[in-house]
């Protein structure tokens, strides 16, 4: 597996302004992962809680969507927390990136995005991905109109047979899954680069997400494994109880950070 002394980058032409984008390949996203973990076990102690913000997130969730007119919102409403992972492992990538160059890296550094040149791109970002969650609650809210929404959920039970015992059902969850699919490649394509590079860069949000896209076309299958690698973590981390994401959400956000690096030239 290559390190960072050895990585050898083949970069992609710039541009239009954009930096350098490297091409990457399976072990690189695995020496992220390799790395995030690093990061994780050095600061879990100091940051635990802030992955535990999810869970209780998810639970606030279940509290507002178990009630009979907004039952059919809390399972696209906990799947689409994921949309705002890019933004919340903001200080997460700070933190990576102080601990990379041998700086403090105290959990007090977290919100340091905030605080400076990135507040404003990082602002930007967030609105963009605040848009895709809105609009996936919206198109959730639709399939089930034109599916089940004809049939009032009678409580847990009653939506969970309605789900799974009759055709509608089933076309809510085929139809669900398939949109859902199409908002996480278009949230991964905005954001796979573009939080880190504001938090690294003295960039706009403009310059981040076009690099995002450069990156995801010049890697993309790199990327969509990637993808698959941050859906089939964060469902892990939701067993049980969603519990398992306050180390799921910090691991990842800082192999993000180290992705990032592999992918972009700095």
């Amino acid at each position: 597996m290559p390190t960072r002394d050895t990585f050898a980058p083949t970069h992609a032409p710039a541009a239009a302004g954009l930096p350098d984008i490297r091409r990457i390949g399976p072990n690189d996203l695995r020496w992220a992962l390799a790395e995030g973990w690093k990061d994780f076990r050095a600061k879990r102690g100091d940051l635990l809680f802030l992955g535990l913000l999810y869970p209780l997130i998810c639970l606030a969730a279940a509290m507002v969507t178990f009630k009979d007119p907004l039952l059919p919102l809390f399972f696209p409403l906990v799947a689409g927390l994921s949309i705002a992972g890019p933004a919340v492992a903001s200080g997460f990538y700070e933190l990576a990136r102080r601990r990379e160059e041998g700086r403090d890296a105290s959990w007090w550094h977290f919100l340091d995005p905030l605080n400076g040149r990135s507040r404003t791109p990082l602002l930007a970002l967030t609105g963009g991905l605040a848009v895709l969650f809105l609009g996936w609650l919206i198109v959730a809210y639709a399939i089930y109109g034109v599916t089940l929404g004809t049939q009032a959920p009678r409580g847990i039970s009653g939506f969970v047979e309605q789900l799974f015992t009759t055709p509608e059902g089933w076309m809510m969850i085929v139809i669900g899954n398939l949109a859902g699919a199409a908002f996480a490649v278009v949230t991964l394509i905005f954001s796979l680069v573009s939080f880190p590079m504001v938090v690294d860069k003295p960039v706009d949000a403009g310059l981040a997400v076009r690099t995002s896209i450069a990156a995801v076309r010049r890697n993309p299958r790199e990327a969509f494994g990637w993808g698959l690698r941050v859906a089939g973590l964060l469902l892990l981390g939701l067993l049980p109880a969603a519990i398992g994401l306050a180390v799921v959400l910090p691991w990842l956000g800082y192999a993000t950070w180290h992705l990032y690096t592999r992918i972009v030239a700095r």
